[in-house]
């Protein structure tokens, strides 16, 4: 016989539906922490062993990938040049306190449970719901659509500007800047073209020269890094032309004179008759070196700002005379800005090169340990990606001069890339790494975007792009690859990274903001599924980075703000009214009236998920004679329990016929909401007339609520007094409720010593512990983390025990368990109690000859119920005082009912192996404590033998029943161990057994005399049984 047999026979009833913890806690050492694809998916591929990455190769070299680009390499110099080193430092630290404010509301997402790949489209979905999820995953998948537009033609740039100028079909694009722009679109589309085919013919070696594109940008920005030093007193590589203070183009620095014979006296005295240029003849011609070096001082040059409108001249200071064309049709070879600059719109143009942070949660399914890697991958990435950037600015500004800094397309020093120059050991390492590094991210995102526009095809959500959920036979997405390709060309038409930027930055930043959003929600709503493992988070946070993005958005483009707005607030409004009605009320009333009815019909739609499920208790009320409730410590546990959140009813059943009870009925009902305020308990309270309690009670369990806002879990009171009750009633109450509320398939938590639990003012410092004997959903372990979520119980710490026989490997139990705690997010000791192979103790004998005696003479003298209980009292000490045996000497006082009469005091004795005993009793004169707390008392000094000599037994009259007494060996035996392990803690929660399915008296009497042996000695006990349904999960 196994120890599952003997140990725990009182719950073999439950183990067919409820299996016993090693059991369950086994299937925990093949987890994996991938949500296996859909059965009926025919493009499903079977799962295998996956990748195992860590943080840098899985999360950590994938971000800085992503976020370092092409801005890095085009465009951070112009920013510092144009912006001034105080304001650059600041742009670029605007772009990156957003980025890692998202990033620390993405780990605490992405850290509540498992996240498959899917991003920020997944987290949000799954965090905000179905219009939410729409909304971002489209805004996310029109910006990377866009950043891929903008890789491309930030590649075609680099070739053409800095690498081939020769390429050009427009002409000399240097004189001419929409020459230029042409030519980046028709080169733009044939890349385009080929890198679309490479996407579709093979993925296979996007990935492989993904690992190319990031050892390319790595030692791209090393080179630029020890460039910088070994050129710390600058180089002759760059020398610029200026006229007065402007920059000029020139063929050749060597043509930088005013002879009558050189190329700009040609230029600026085209016509001997007429007099030159005024400005070529006040000013004089110098050679400028552009790299001057850190050791030159040229910081000092640099710090503030020299913003121009489109069509100023690029000049030494803000003077009007420099910088204003005198004659529009005559700007000779004078460099000119081609956009107006501002710090917003500089903002806007290099906040994509702070992007790419989602690149560690999109592979979250291939991580050895995403909860770990996630957060510190992709906060390391950002404090390295922020460190390179911050610096730059600084670098920049204090080694290249204003002029050449402001030169955006190197046009005054032959069309060369000023990064390139100031690089280790020539220019071509930079010009060929960020050109192969621009290329693989533009690759990267044309990958990317066709499977998010194919995960939220599939997800049904948005109907007019389920074509898009269909897969290729080879399971590529190739439609929305199509789609993709076709919003990416119209990105490239615009010609312009400048006009890019902006747009796509919008895209980013809504989608940013929806993730600071969502994590803000879920930690202000404290749902009971938002337990993140990662604890460096807080709502103030969030809403700081929800605020910078808006703020951002519209400082950088008004019009762009709104229309990424306009466009995600239609698909919100689309997926949510999709089939809704509308009702037209009177007034704001009508309008309540209506969201309420549309939200209880939506929550009537089907069971919640596991994620949303919270308790939303029934509290089954005992009313005394005077109508106020019997146990009022019940709703202060109900209160903690809830926090304030979800649905509350408080209900009570009197007994009598509803024609002449209805004023009872009203009072009661004031009473109890008297009560309720009292104890800050929110809720609905309901008053039940019948003739019959139980009927009463049950027919409550089958119709409180109202549509999907109906109660889940039931708080059933202990009936304290049913060994000395008049008649039988009292625990058949109990016990026909505990089978109406399981038959329900509601949760049922019967606190027992109610009177000891702590009220709402109270702080209690200790132990929760949790014996989790068989598993029903999980309910044990989410009451403890919602009970800590109160006050009352926030400094108490959670253990969990669960029992172990010598057939289980107890070792492996624990490490399974641990493991299984780590995925749910929540913090706990876990020990594994064995309980080793017993012969069934005279004790335990004893106890259920006793049980059976009591029994039999009820049964016997029915007839007359007061005069039995003196009696069966009588017998059973006469019994006690016939065996010299090792048991518990106790006194129990009944529950009171508030008045101290000295009728509520009943004492149970029970035989000590002192020889000379005395019963215990206390005078009520003397108990005063009884008086002032009106609660349970029980001194229980008790030390138990497993064996008693056979001599000293005197023979029973009565067989005992194999069942009963190993019923009462688990109850004795689990109780030892349980009052050995948390005699002191603060509170006690284990599985309720299930009720006796024979309604016989004798087996409902022993069902509660088990309970009661299962529980002594515990001062606070929640007995829990599940409703059958998973309540906890590991998903996110």
């Amino acid at each position: 016989m196994s120890g599952y047999e003997t140990n725990l026979y009182l719950y073999s009833e439950e183990m067919e539906d409820r299996p016993r913890i090693s059991t369950l806690i086994s299937s925990l050492a093949n987890y994996s922490n991938t949500i296996p694809p859909a059965s009926n998916d025919p493009d499903a591929r079977p799962a295998g062993g996956g990748a195992r990455m860590g943080t840098l190769i899985g999360v950590y070299l994938p971000c800085i990938q992503n976020i370092f680009g092409v801005i890095l390499f085009i465009r951070l110099t112009w920013v510092v040049g144009t912006a001034g080193a105080l304001q650059g430092f600041l742009i670029v630290l605007c772009c990156c306190c957003v980025t890692m404010l998202t990033a620390i509301s993405m780990s605490a997402i992405a850290t509540n449970g498992v996240v498959p790949g899917g991003g920020s489209y997944f987290m949000i979905s799954r965090s905000l719901g179905p219009e939410f999820g729409g909304a971002v995953g489209m805004l996310f998948y029109t910006g990377t659509t866009l950043a891929a537009a903008m890789y491309i033609v930030g590649a075609v740039e680099i070739v053409l500007t800095y690498m081939a100028p020769g390429l050009s079909i427009f002409g000399d694009f240097t004189k001419d800047q929409e020459a230029m722009y042409n030519n980046f679109r028709v080169y733009g589309s044939a890349l385009l073209v080929v890198m679309g085919t490479i996407v579709f013919i093979g993925v296979k070696f996007v990935n492989k020269f993904a690992t190319i594109a990031l050892a390319c940008v790595i030692f791209s920005i090393l080179a630029v890094y020890i460039g910088i030093f070994v050129n710390i007193n600058g180089n002759d590589n760059l020398h610029m032309c200026v006229l007065g203070n402007r920059l000029l183009r020139v063929e050749s620095i060597s043509d930088c004179h005013k002879n009558a014979s050189g190329p700009l006296n040609d230029l600026f005295c085209p016509n001997a008759s007429l007099p030159c240029d005024p400005y070529y003849e006040t000013h004089e011609v110098h050679i400028v070196r552009g790299i001057k070096g850190l050791s030159s001082g040229v910081i000092l040059e640099n710090i503030y700002d020299s913003f121009l409108e489109s069509g100023q001249y690029i000049a030494v200071g803000k003077d009007p005379e420099d910088i204003e064309p005198m004659d529009e049709k005559k700007k000779y070879n004078q460099v000119t800005a081609d956009i107006t600059t501002t710090f917003t719109i500089l903002i806007g143009i290099f906040f994509p090169s702070v992007t790419g942070i989602m690149a560690g949660s999109n592979r979250s399914g291939d991580l050895a340990d995403a909860q770990k890697s996630i957060p510190i991958g992709t906060i390391c990435a950002i404090l390295t990606t922020s460190t390179v950037y911050l610096s730059s600015v600084i670098l920049f500004a204090g080694t290249v001069d204003n002029l050449l800094l402001r030169d955006k397309f190197g046009i005054s020093i032959g069309g060369k890339l000023v990064v390139a120059n100031m690089a280790w050991p020539n220019q071509w390492v930079i010009l060929i790494g960020s050109f192969l590094s621009t290329l693989g991210a533009g690759l990267q995102s044309l990958t990317g975007a066709p499977r998010l526009l194919q995960a939220i095809a599939k997800d049904g959500i948005i109907p007019f792009l389920s074509p898009f959920a269909v897969s290729s036979s080879r399971g590529e997405p190739t439609r929305a690859l199509l789609l993709t390709l076709v919003i990416c060309q119209c990105g490239i038409l615009l010609g312009n990274v400048d006009l890019l930027a902006p747009l796509l930055s919008m895209f980013f930043l809504m989608c940013y903001g929806f993730v600071n959003l969502a994590c803000a929600l879920q930690t202000l709503l404290r749902t009971p599924n938002w337990r993140p493992r990662f604890k460096y988070y807080h709502w103030s946070l969030s809403f700081i980075g929800l605020a910078l993005c808006i703020a951002i958005m519209f400082m950088t483009s008004w019009y762009f703000a709104l229309l990424a707005m306009g466009m995600a607030g239609m698909i919100y409004k689309y997926i949510e009214y999709r089939g809704a009605e509308k009702e037209w009320g009177d007034g704001i009333r009508g309008l309540a009236l209506s969201a309420a009815r549309y939200s209880l019909l939506r929550l009537e739609e089907g069971p919640p998920h596991t994620k949303n499920w919270r308790p939303q208790l029934l509290i089954l009320v005992k009313l005394t004679s005077d109508l106020v409730p019997k146990y009022r410590k019940l709703f202060a546990f109900a209160s903690q329990l809830k926090a304030g959140k979800g649905l509350t009813v408080c209900a009570a059943v009197i007994g009598g016929d509803f024609t002449r009870s209805y004023g009872e009925a009203m009072a009661a009902k004031q009473s109890l909401r008297k009560t309720m305020d009292e104890e800050r308990v929110k809720g609905f309270v309901d008053i039940l007339v019948a003739r019959n309690i139980t009927e009463g009670l049950s027919n409550l369990v089958q119709t409180a609520g109202l549509g999907g806002m109906k109660p889940n879990t039931v708080i059933l009171g202990w009936p304290y007094g049913w060994r000395q009750s008049e008649d039988d009633r009292t625990w058949q109450v109990f016990l026909q409720t505990v089978r109406n509320v399981t038959s329900a398939r509601m949760a049922l938590l019967v606190p027992k010593g109610i009177n000891f639990f702590p009220d709402s003012r109270e702080r209690v410092v200790g132990n929760i512990d949790i014996w989790w004997i068989v598993h029903d959903g999980g309910l044990l372990m989410l009451l403890p983390f919602l009970l800590k979520q109160h006050r009352t119980w926030k400094n108490c710490k959670m253990r969990i025990f669960t029992v172990a026989q010598m057939e289980d490997n107890s070792i492996q139990m624990k490490k399974d368990l641990k493991t299984f705690l780590y995925h749910l997010r929540i913090e706990a000791e876990v020990e594994v109690v064995e309980m080793m192979d017993s012969d069934i103790s005279a004790y335990t004998y004893e106890r259920t000859l006793m049980m059976e005696q009591r029994n039999q003479m009820l049964r016997e003298l029915r007839l007359n119920k007061k005069e039995s209980l003196g009696v069966v009292q009588s017998i059973v000490d006469q019994h006690h005082q016939n065996i010299d045996a090792k048991t518990a000497t106790k006194v129990r006082f009944q529950e009171p009912a508030g008045d101290g009469d000295k009728d509520n005091k009943v004492v149970e004795t029970e035989p000590t192996n002192e020889p000379n005993s005395q019963i215990k009793t206390e005078d009520n004169e003397n108990s005063t404590t009884e008086k002032e707390d009106a609660s349970e008392k029980e001194c229980n000094e008790e030390t138990k033998e497993n064996s008693i000599s056979e001599e000293k037994k005197k023979p029973a009259t009565i067989t005992p029943d194999e069942g009963n007494v190993r019923r009462m060996h688990t109850a004795v035996k689990l109780n030892e161990v349980i009052v050995n392990r948390s005699h002191e803690a603060q509170l006690v929660i284990l599985n309720l057994p299930g009720p006796p399915k024979d309604t016989k008296l004798e087996r409902e009497s022993n069902y509660m005399e088990f309970l009661e042996v299962l529980t002594e000695g515990l001062e606070r006990v929640l007995m829990v049984r599940g409703g059958g349904q998973e309540v906890i999960t590991i998903y996110s």
